[in-house]
């Protein structure tokens, strides 16, 4: 006996003779191999049966008072699929011959039997069952699996027509089952498809197996299914005749190349954002050198004519460039967002004078037709949850979809805002939304339309269809990284001629309506002792024009000012000792030491000595943890001072 035959479980026969004494032979000869089963009762036979199905083989007498055997196994036919096998005498021989050719029984034998051929035959009939019912199994198997695999499976013979095919796969042939069935790939295909078929099929005899990515037209009729498609093609063993199939398994896979284009254009952000986020500091700092300088160049004496307006236009040059910045560091930095309950329709409704405004602003320098915006959240009004997000943000990014709107209408037209509850139950292929609600806020306009090749770039940092001076292509990308990092996502439509719709998909979250807006710009100083007398302030900064410009502001302002270009320098003068000290401002991004650790190591020298951090561009690691003593640069010297009085009347409150 085989390893296998052992590890199979014993065959079961059940033996049917109204006559005892047989029951008991043929189980003498049979209970050393198979699990036997007997009754004297057809009847009772039929009734095992009913209840068993694991019967492989019965063998029954045909001459029995309750009734013939040939007739039992007929009706046993019915539920079981038992090999069956009659014993008979000689008078007995036309029934069996009916029952032969009836297909109710598969062998039989005479009374007396030779004991070897009759275990023989059972041990044939048994082996013939299993592999009838394996058979099946594999049968059902493959039903299957052919009917419910999402990818399109096929079957193919030596010469490569079909034998076996699931809808899946005759879907992309835009056939039916059977109508591919005896067909090659080759007769089934598009046209434009057959010099990419018959190069895998050179490829798949040449190695044995072929796989490979292809991107479909939208007419070809596969596409319609999905634009990616993953086709693998492996030779299988051995068929009947002796030669070799082989499988092709078609895999739509669009959604995976899609996810992995967005993550492509989410690194391609990321790593733009990491550039822009470093030219920042540096870029900030002049900035910072530069309208400090035209400042300060003012206090030397009044200036009017030719000068005065020189000295503005370079003011007004720089000032655009720190929006430029701020811009850019919206987009490279979005983690500084601010996120808090929001009222989606209350924000809205709160900016149409706004939007109103830079409606007649922008047609006020360009020209052109007029244009409305409605304000239109008639649908949802008091059915909208609040969502999470920056507030301030969510207003830059509506007014600047108002601005692309009214420069894409030169003819005019009416620029409506909607909002409406959004319900995903699933995870949407290609965007960032997950299964839950979202308030979308939706901008649609009546103007030129993009084309596909535009649509298709619109996030892309500085890509613009706008002329010189008229867009620096940061607005959409500045919305996308921001409602990315709060959770949502944007989504484009757009036809030429038809309009553009820009929808904001923002996720709710739970808890009490937003209420007033959030505060903008800096709280009032209030008048007091701390804001108005002359202080002993040290300023640490790395950066030669900053620092000048920093410390004549101060002393502008009839401050005690006392410059360290770095860290250590500070650290060091502190050490050696020096006299009060009311006040710090320090860079934080400096090399070596930095404005944190700096910090630090004055505050154990000092206790209690306060700090003004400044920063062009830094991470969020490397602030202090709260941020009323962090200013950004550039700043004015309003700025400043306004920061200066703020937190020493807070030291004198404290005191």
């Amino acid at each position: 006996m085989t390893t296998d035959q052992a590890a199979q479980p014993r065959p079961v026969v059940l033996l049917v003779d109204d006559e005892a004494e047989i029951l008991v032979a043929l189980t003498d000869l049979l209970e050393d191999t198979f699990t036997v089963l007997s009754t004297t009762s057809p009847l009772a036979a039929l009734e095992i049966l009913s209840t068993r199905n694991d019967v492989d083989v019965i063998v029954s007498d045909q001459r029995m008072p309750e009734m013939g055997g040939d007739v039992m196994l007929a009706r046993a036919r019915e539920t079981c699929d038992a090999q069956a096998i009659l014993l008979t005498g000689y008078a007995d021989i036309g029934a069996v011959a009916a029952a032969l050719n009836q297909g109710r029984i598969s062998f039989y034998s005479h009374k007396p039997w030779d004991p070897d051929a009759l275990r023989a035959m059972i041990v044939q009939a048994a082996d013939y069952h299993r592999l009838e019912r394996e058979l099946r199994t594999e049968r059902m198997l493959l039903h299957g699996l052919l009917d419910n695999l999402r990818s399109g499976l096929g079957f193919k013979d030596a010469q490569g027509r079909f034998i076996r095919i699931n809808q899946q796969a005759a879907d992309f042939y835009g056939r039916d089952i059977a109508a591919c069935l005896g067909q090659t790939e080759e007769e089934l295909c598009d046209a434009e498809l057959l010099p990419v078929i018959r190069a895998a099929q050179d490829r798949l005899r040449a190695e044995g197996r072929d796989e490979e990515t292809l991107e479909l037209p939208a007419h070809i009729r596969g596409g319609a299914q999905g634009r990616w498609r993953e086709i693998t093609r492996v030779v299988l063993g051995a068929l009947g005749d002796g030669t070799a199939g082989s499988v092709v398994i078609n895999r739509d896979i669009t959604r995976q190349q899609e996810m992995a284009a967005r993550l492509r254009q989410a690194e391609k952000m990321q790593a733009l954002g990491t550039l822009a986020g470093g030219i920042a500091h540096d870029f900030n700092n002049l900035l910072t050198a530069v309208l400090g300088s035209l400042e300060l160049v003012r206090d030397l004496g009044p200036e009017s004519g030719p000068m005065a307006r020189l000295l503005d236009n370079a003011s007004a040059a720089a000032q655009r460039g720190a929006s430029l910045t701020r811009r850019l560091l919206n987009f490279s930095r979005p983690r500084d967002l601010s996120l808090e309950p929001v009222d989606v329709n209350a924000l809205l409704h709160g900016m149409k004078d706004l939007l109103a405004q830079t409606v007649v602003s922008r047609q006020g320098k360009d020209g052109g037709a007029p244009c409305t915006i409605v304000v239109d959240t008639a649908a949802s009004e008091g059915s909208l949850p609040p969502v999470s997000t920056d507030a301030g943000q969510l207003e830059l990014a509506v007014l600047n979809l108002c601005i692309n709107a009214v420069d894409a209408m030169p003819g005019g037209g009416v620029i409506r805002v909607s909002t409406k509850l959004k319900r995903v139950k699933e995870i949407v292929a290609g965007t960032n939304l997950v299964p839950g609600e979202y308030v979308m806020v939706s901008v649609i306009d009546q103007g030129v339309g993009m084309s596909p090749e535009t649509l298709a770039r619109v996030f892309e940092p500085f890509f613009t269809t706008k002329d010189v001076g008229r867009g620096t292509g940061l607005g959409l990308s500045m919305i996308y990284g921001f409602i990315r990092h709060v959770g949502g996502e944007v989504q484009v439509r757009s036809q030429p001629g038809a309009g553009t719709r820009v929808d904001l998909c923002l996720p709710v979250q739970a808890g009490a309506a937003r209420g007033d807006a959030p505060a903008s710009g800096m709280a009032p100083v209030a008048a007091g002792d701390g804001a108005d007398r002359a202080l002993h302030v040290m300023v640490v900064d790395d950066e030669p024009g900053v620092r000048a410009v920093t410390a004549g502001f101060l002393r502008a302002r009839g401050h005690d000012v006392r410059e360290y270009a770095s860290g250590p320098e500070a650290v060091q003068a502190m050490e050696q000792g020096m006299g009060p000290i009311d006040l710090v401002i320090m860079d934080v991004m400096m090399p070596g030491m930095g404005g944190l650790e700096t910090a630090h190591r004055l505050q154990a020298l000092r206790p209690g000595l306060r700090v003004l951090y400044l920063t062009g561009y830094a991470n969020a690691g490397a602030l202090p943890a709260g941020s009323a003593d962090v200013m950004h640069k550039p700043f004015t010297r309003a700025d400043l001072a306004a920061h200066i009085d703020r937190i020493m009347n807070r030291a004198a409150q404290e005191a």
